[in-house]
C-alpha cells in the first residue's frame, strides 16, 4: 500500500510539472494592429492586477496608422492575462484590460 501511495504522489508531481512547464512555454507573441488614424508612440503590457506599467515595448520605435508589429508579451512570470496601454501621438491613450496573451494572436486598436 505504501509503494502505491508513493507511486501515486510521484505520478501527480510529474503531471503537475509537465502541466506547469507547458503553461510556461505558451506562445505569448501578439500582433498589434494600429487601425486608428493616429500613430502609436508608446505601447505597454503589464500583468493584470499590477499597479504599474512595465517598459515601453516599442522603445524608440512607433507604430504608424495602418501598420502592425509582432510583440512578445512574455515577461517570464508565466502569467497569461495582461493589460495593454497604447499612447498616441496626440496624447490620448487607450487601456484594454485582461487580455489573455496565451490565446490571443492579434489585437486591434481602432478609432
Amino acid at each position: 500500500m505504501r509503494i502505491q501511495s508513493i507511486a501515486a504522489i510521484t505520478l501527480a508531481a510529474a503531471v503537475f510539472a509537465l502541466t506547469n512547464s507547458a503553461a510556461m512555454a505558451l506562445d505569448r507573441k501578439v500582433q498589434i494592429n494600429n487601425q486608428t488614424s493616429y500613430t502609436i508612440v508608446e505601447f505597454y503590457a503589464s500583468n493584470t492586477g499590477t499597479a504599474d506599467w512595465q517598459e515601453d515595448i516599442l522603445g524608440s520605435e512607433v507604430l504608424p496608422s495602418g501598420s502592425s508589429a509582432m510583440v512578445n508579451i512574455d515577461d517570464g512570470s508565466g502569467y497569461c492575462k495582461f493589460d495593454f496601454l497604447a499612447v498616441f501621438e496626440d496624447g490620448d491613450s487607450v487601456v484594454s484590460a485582461d487580455n489573455n496573451v496565451c490565446e490571443l494572436a492579434t489585437f486591434n486598436f481602432t478609432d
